[in-house]
């Protein structure tokens, strides 16, 4: 491998934005380590990378499970001899339940896909981000994080929040090693993610627009940029922020 061509590691990339952001770092130059849990539909996703000249591996392995991320982390920062970005994007809504019926084991797995996920990730990738050039992390929050989410999203929207404040924790804690950690927090983006409201409710998925400034849904192009931007030397004064990428749909209508 070329040395100087960074290696980009994005968790939950086998679909929707982080299979943009692979491809987005992919185009800059970057080795892509894609991760899932869908094997063949990973595998399948690092063929299409490579088909478009980009050089990319599948690791599929579950982001809550601290031994296999410490396992896996670790053979890919062997392999390589260093880490210069980590995408964490992986995670989700989980489900949904109010309060008052939550159990407790329906609020420990969404904080583990939200939470504990960027934790175990970072921890096991800062000895090779240290090897790194330009060494930087990048986590995913959400507007849910900033309006406590929806009926029945309330822990997803805590667990965002607590991604926005492990992001600049984590930039405090490893700025003397010259890593920077900064979050990007998308608004309704057109994704898998919302396959099921989608289908089922067409017109509640479409009216959605009607709360964004700029009267439309957001692509998975719209953040990939901004996380390629991000990750690159251009943002190397960046470090602590969060980046609304929600079309003015924090501001609200």
């Amino acid at each position: 491998m070329n040395t100087t061509e960074k290696v980009a590691i994005v968790t939950g990339a086998t679909s929707g934005i982080g299979f943009e952001v692979a491809k987005h770092l992919g185009k800059q130059g970057c080795t892509v380590i894609i991760n899932g849990l869908d094997d063949e539909c990973g595998n399948k996703r690092a063929q299409q990378l490579t088909g478009l000249g980009i050089t990319a591996e599948y690791y599929g392995f579950d982001v809550t499970n601290e031994e296999l991320v410490n396992e896996n982390i670790k053979a890919i920062g062997e392999k390589y001899g260093k880490i210069d970005i980590v995408i964490n994007n992986a995670g989700g809504l989980g489900g949904r339940s109010r309060f008052e019926d939550m159990t407790t084991k329906f609020y420990r797995s969404v904080m583990a896909l939200n939470l504990d996920s960027v934790f175990f990730v970072s921890r096991a990738a800062i000895p090779y981000l240290k090897k790194g050039s330009d060494p930087t992390i990048i986590n995913f929050t959400s507007n849910a994080a900033w309006n406590a989410g929806g009926p029945g999203a309330g822990i997803y929207g805590t667990s965002k929040a607590a991604v926005h404040a492990i992001t600049r924790a984590l930039a405090k804690d490893l700025a003397e090693y010259g890593i920077r950690v900064n979050a990007v927090s998308p608004g309704t983006i057109d994704t898998p993610f919302h396959s099921q409201i989608k289908s089922t409710k067409p017109e509640v998925f479409a009216s959605w627009k009607n709360n964004i400034l700029l009267g439309r849904l957001g692509k998975p192009e719209d953040v990939a940029s901004v996380v390629a931007f991000l990750a690159s030397g251009k943002a190397g004064f960046i470090t602590a922020e969060t980046v609304q990428i929600g079309g003015g749909q924090a501001l609200g209508i």
